[in-house]
């Protein structure tokens, strides 16, 4: 089975222009949160708000152009996904790992793979990561294992291992699995590498176990993989595009910073809307609304500087990250990229700061109404918190320090 024979049958909207993908985000932000503080509340899966956004062509921005794709520019894609990210940060991040891992088939797939994925895409289909583990020491150590077989026609591997964290599985049609494989296999070397697998493959079981503070509907669960058959051809090796100055970690932090951003924005103007529309002025103001009291106008104007740096330092990071790979995979400027890089590094700082401090002056702002239960302002400072802990922002200063002082380049690891 490849990893696209089982996709579901969809219609997907060809979008022609970067004005019509932002005018799409746009319309659907403005449809999705609506309901945001109740799907929330619930833990109610956006089954079909993900639809609607598979239906937009929303996901097959990133499609190269020689596959029918309009190959939308990393600075712009983020600006789409910060738009969905202030009306609902659990929509915005489960496409997250879908665009992260079609760059990977655009940096590193053989052509046959690339074609079948793309096509898939273009016609509505959805790629899930599958890449954590619980138990290794650390992050990168990595259990499940592809294996060699003989006695299957069609099959090169089986594939075995436990996921977690991974992000948007319950909404896939394909999953993005990290793999080891410890012995080479005629031309196939040893090492790390993504097998793109159907979701509703043999051996393969999804999980609904996420119960994070935040992000509660990103359907981040545990997949478990039990002698899954992988075809050679559904295998992408991970180094060319990690251990090279592709752009590919950039291109993803790129994407992070864009739902952080989009979640600050998202919570002051939630604040600036309780604050229209219910708050009481505080009775030493001496004023009839709560928005002109002048304590109140003088924070948001302060909140409003730190959302708009934010969006400034994430826009210029894009710019950063549009120069470094727009050249081709194979001819990468090093020098771009680790600007890039560091650009997005910056940009990261700025959002884990700036989001979770937003997200709660919102009730600082609003007063003690907004603290209600029911109101759902909470789930702001939630995602924020959740989301923030991608990548501690610890690690993005030294690699800022090290640059600045000694000139040395960020790692070529894929997270920065």
């Amino acid at each position: 089975m490849t990893a696209v024979s089982q996709a579901r049958v969809r219609s997907a909207v060809r979008i022609g222009s970067e004005a019509e993908a932002l005018s799409m985000a746009r319309e659907l932000a403005a449809e999705f949160a609506v309901g945001a503080a109740e799907r929330d509340r619930e833990r109610r899966l956006p089954h079909a708000e993900i639809d609607r956004l598979s239906q937009s062509g929303l996901l097959a921005l990133t499609v190269p152009a020689r596959f029918g794709g309009l190959d939308l520019r990393p600075s712009a894609l983020a600006e789409v996904v910060s738009i969905l990210a202030a009306a609902d940060a659990s929509i915005a991040q489960i496409p997250h790992s879908h665009f992260v891992y079609l760059n990977l088939v655009r940096l590193s797939a053989g052509e046959v793979l690339q074609e079948r994925i793309f096509a898939d895409v273009l016609a509505g289909g959805r790629v899930a990561n599958a890449q954590s583990e619980r138990g290794g020491k650390t992050i990168a150590d990595i259990s499940t294992r592809l294996s060699p077989v003989a006695d299957r026609a069609s099959t090169l591997f089986v594939l075995d291992g436990e996921k977690f964290y991974c992000t948007g599985s319950l909404f896939a049609d394909t999953l993005a699995v990290l793999a080891r494989l410890d012995v080479a296999v005629g031309d196939v070397a040893p090492g790390e590498y993504v097998a793109f697998v159907p979701a509703d493959a043999d051996g393969v079981e999804i999980v609904d176990d996420w119960d994070a503070v935040g992000q509660r509907t990103t359907g981040s669960g545990t997949v478990r993989f039990s002698g899954v058959g992988v075809g050679l051809a559904d295998l992408v090796a991970r180094a060319p595009a990690t251990s090279a100055p592709t752009g590919y970690g950039a291109f993803a932090q790129l994407l992070h910073v864009a739902i952080d951003v989009g979640i600050a924005r998202g919570a002051l103007r939630a604040a600036s809307e309780f604050v229209r529309t219910k708050s009481r002025p505080w009775f030493e103001a001496n004023v009839e609304r709560a928005v002109d009291d002048p304590l109140l106008v003088q924070r948001f104007g302060e909140l409003e500087v730190e959302v708009a740096t934010a969006e400034a330092t994430l826009a210029a990071a894009g710019r950063r990250v549009d120069a470094a790979v727009g050249g081709t995979p194979e001819s990468p400027s090093r020098e771009l990229v680790a600007e890039a890089s560091i650009a997005v590094a910056t940009a990261k700082v700025v959002a884990d700061r700036v989001a979770p401090s937003v997200a709660s002056a919102l009730f600082e702002v609003s007063g003690t109404r907004s603290a209600a239960g029911g109101g759902g302002l909470d789930r702001f400072w939630r995602d924020a918190r959740t989301h923030t802990l991608h990548d501690p922002v610890r690690w993005k200063y030294q690699h800022i320090g090290r640059w600045v002082l000694r000139g040395e380049e960020p790692p070529l690891h894929g997270v920065i």
